[in-house]
């Protein structure tokens, strides 16, 4: 299984890497990041943008699967997702976790929890579903 640092390492280059995700903890069927709130992240009107907030939870349940692919398996894709957003921030930095929920042959499903890290309130809860890729 992939650690922490290789998964920063792995999306260093891409858009997680870019945006400033930095993977924290991962272990078993849980992943962990941090996003530090910066200006390139907001929206016009000054709050986190949406897609900063579904970017860094879509990484964390992405990196989840990888780490949790079945034998013979060789990556995956996002089906579904949805995201609830309940709260922002203007700095600091919003942290997520992320958690499957199914680990199936063919599906796995991931719940994650994007939170403000300064107040402690929530930002968004976000479910993805990702098919599993095999080989031909």
């Amino acid at each position: 299984m992939p650690d922490s640092a290789q998964f920063n390492q792995f999306g260093a280059n891409n858009l997680p890497g870019y945006l400033g995700i930095v993977i924290t903890h991962v272990e078993g069927s849980e992943v962990h990041a941090d996003l530090p709130v910066r200006p390139e992240l907001m929206a016009p009107n000054g709050f986190l943008h949406a897609g900063s907030v579904v970017t860094l939870a879509d990484t964390c349940c992405g990196y989840g699967c990888v780490a949790n692919l079945p034998a013979g398996a060789v990556g995956f894709t996002t089906v579904e997702l949805k995201s609830n957003h309940l709260g922002t921030a203007r700095e600091g930095t919003v942290a997520c976790v992320a958690k499957a929920v199914h680990l199936g042959k063919t599906t796995q499903v991931w719940d994650a929890v994007v939170t403000n890290k300064d107040t402690g309130k929530t930002v968004a809860l976000f479910r993805c579903t990702q098919m599993v890729l095999y080989g031909k």
